[in-house]
């Protein structure tokens, strides 16, 4: 049974082409025509008549369906079919008693050639064109034919006679030649639908997400391209707002996959319901989806997304699983936020990362001046890659001074780099974007490699110490940066103090554990800086066996004005004590925060009271010097003088 697709094309098959039609009219007609004017017969003149009215009912017919068909007005009906049949079947069957009649009625042996002549090669050229509906081609045949043998037959001539079984077995032959044509062409048809629909899947599948039913980024894209081209002309707003669901992983991560999928199915469909005809949805992969509005200025795309936000807040009901889900948004207006698809594109996932790193669940519009902190993230994310090879890390080194004797113990190495267009840049900046881009660990390896280079150069009992990010005790290279550090310059393990901080133990999966451990087992000893500022928590203490507490520098700047940090500070130097451990307090700028470290317990300061940072060159001269005395100077110039015995 055909289906309708391939019905419909059959049926436009038959007015494919008037011009073959309009043909047949016109010979048939010209035929009868001529045959009437050679005989004086009324039956044949009627007959002629009828012809060539049923052919100029066909022509005219034809071409308009067929105009129409081509404007795309034209729906390929049954009725349409029918009023094809039915003039079909009445052509050939007036042909066919054309050629009876002038067989039966004269006796002229050109008229009968003519008339037998036309039924023949009408016959004939119909099996072929109207093959498509196989029943009027046969029809045709056997209304044109099968009058035309009666006719041949009744005459009674041997000859005729022949012809006249000749032309029944034409017809037999016809229907098969008709039969088999129509099976070609509806295979012909139903390949090409196939194909099409097939094309039409893989197209869904290309532009469409197969999980929600949203659009895709491809499509997406292309739909921007359209809108920014029709907006451009009239300086249209097209706002486009690029939501992103709050910690997705670690809900995958913890219910599974198939949680997280009916998740992204229910917030296209909130999405949707939220939206509506305001604008185009699409999942731009992972848990982003992107909205774009035309039309739409910033006040009613902050209105569309705390909408949303909102909408989030009522949570989701999976399954057995109630979750309560945030969404963040960024979202960019154009033409003031850009100009074309990508600028703006690139806008809304600013004004995105921008929300989340305000605390998520909110939506953030974007502004100029997160253009000029991405500039800036990538400028030091492309500096970085080939700060090392190009000389410009530096390694600054700080006093750490012995309370009792006034000696240096040790020294803390800090990194700087002085960007060649942006300047120079804290390593509170660069250091988190090292770790991002996986840079630490080559940093982490050059620092170590200079700072016990440096550390050579100096007396046997002066440490050096070195901080360590919490993205390198994540590594399993960082031991062996170590070991390739002292053994490359000869330095025994316990002059190497790594100092780490608080933060390490917030999101420990254990690796951190036993990577500290190795390094104790190396020999190194182990820093616990900023101690006082994270979770402080005791049972750090008793866990790892840390050789040094350095307080942080908050501390010792209120302890001339705040009871409070007096009693902190004095409680840590006890506790220090107590359980063997050396102790640093941070930030020693005033004579009276030092009074107040060695009334503490401290056994150890630094601060810009001794030195402010300083290269490898001086730090070396000023361990030379022996015992050291800091004085704080107006001009916050620290001075360095030798303490008379």
């Amino acid at each position: 049974m055909q289906d309708a697709d391939v019905r419909r094309s059959l049926i436009e098959s038959l007015y494919a082409s008037p011009a073959s039609l309009t043909i047949g009219a016109i010979t048939g007609a010209a035929v009868g025509i001529v045959i009437s004017s050679m005989t004086n017969g009324r039956a044949i003149h009627g007959v002629v008549v009828a012809v060539c009215l049923v052919a100029a009912l066909r022509v005219v017919s034809a071409i308009f369906f067929h105009r129409q068909l081509v404007r795309g007005t034209a729906v390929a009906s049954r009725r349409w079919e029918l009023a094809y049949e039915l003039g079909a079947w009445a052509y050939a069957g007036l042909l066919g008693l054309m050629s009876f009649v002038t067989l039966i009625g004269s006796a002229n042996p050109v008229i009968h050639m003519l008339s037998v002549s036309m039924a023949t090669g009408y016959a004939g050229g119909i099996s072929g064109r109207n093959a498509g509906r196989v029943q009027i081609a046969i029809g045709q045949v056997c209304l044109a034919l099968l009058p035309t043998a009666t006719g041949l037959w009744l005459d009674g001539s041997t000859g005729y006679r022949v012809l006249s079984i000749a032309m029944v077995m034409m017809v037999l032959g016809l229907a098969e030649i008709s039969s088999t044509t129509h099976r070609i062409v509806v295979q012909a048809l139903i390949g090409k639908r196939d194909k099409s629909l097939l094309a039409e899947k893989f197209e869904r599948l290309a532009r469409f997400d197969s999980l929600t039913g949203l659009e895709n980024r491809m499509a997406m894209q292309m739909r921007l391209r359209e809108i920014f081209d029709h907006s451009e002309k009239r300086n249209d707003a097209v706002a486009i707002l690029w939501m992103d669901i709050d910690r997705f992983k670690e809900i995958n991560d913890s219910l599974g996959h198939m949680v997280g999928d009916q998740l992204l199915r229910s917030v296209a469909e909130r999405l949707s319901e939220v939206v509506q005809e305001r604008g185009r949805i699409a999942r731009f992969g992972g848990d982003e989806f992107v909205i774009v509005c035309p039309d739409t200025d910033r006040v009613t795309a902050a209105e569309i997304a705390q909408e949303i936000i909102s909408y989030f807040a009522h949570g989701f009901d999976l399954a057995d699983n109630h979750l309560q889900v945030t969404a963040s948004i960024g979202y960019a207006i154009a033409p003031q936020d850009g100009r074309d698809m990508d600028e703006l594109m690139q806008h809304a996932d600013l004004a995105l990362y921008e929300a989340k790193r305000d605390g998520r669940n909110r939506a953030s519009s974007f502004n100029w001046s997160l253009k000029e902190r991405f500039n800036r993230l990538h400028e030091i994310e492309t500096g970085l890659r080939r700060a090392l090879d190009g000389n410009e890390l530096k390694l600054l080194f700080q006093p750490i001074v012995a309370l009792d004797t006034g000696y240096i113990e040790a020294c803390e190495a800090l990194l700087r780099w002085d960007h060649p267009v942006l300047g120079p840049i804290p390593p509170s900046e660069f250091i988190p974007i090292a770790e991002s881009i996986g840079m630490i660990e080559p940093m982490t390896a050059w620092v170590l490699r200079q700072a016990c280079i440096a550390a050579t150069s100096w007396p046997a009992e002066v440490r050096i110490a070195i901080n360590i990010s919490p993205a390198s005790l994540k590594s399993h290279d960082l031991p062996g940066h170590v070991i390739a550090a002292l053994l490359e310059t000869g330095m025994p393990a316990r002059r190497l103090e790594l100092e780490v901080t608080e933060s390490i133990f917030l999101d420990d999966s254990g690796q951190t554990s036993t990577i500290l451990r190795e390094l104790q087992r190396i020999g190194l000893r182990l820093a616990l800086d900023d101690f006082g500022t994270g979770y402080s928590s005791l049972s750090y203490l008793r866990s790892y066996r840390f050789d040094t507490l350095k307080v942080d520098q908050s501390f010792m700047a209120g302890v001339s004005a705040h009871v409070e940090d007096r009693a902190i500070v004095r409680a840590i130097g006890n506790l220090a004590r107590d359980l063997s451990m050396s102790t640093v307090a941070e930030g020693i700028e005033t004579r009276d925060q030092l009074n107040h470290a060695r009334e503490a317990g401290f056994t150890s300061v630094q601060g810009y009271l001794f030195s402010r940072p300083v290269p490898s060159e001086r730090i070396a001269e000023m361990i030379a010097a022996g015992p050291l005395e800091g004085e704080q100077r107006p001009d916050s110039v620290l001075h360095v003088r030798r303490r008379r015995p």
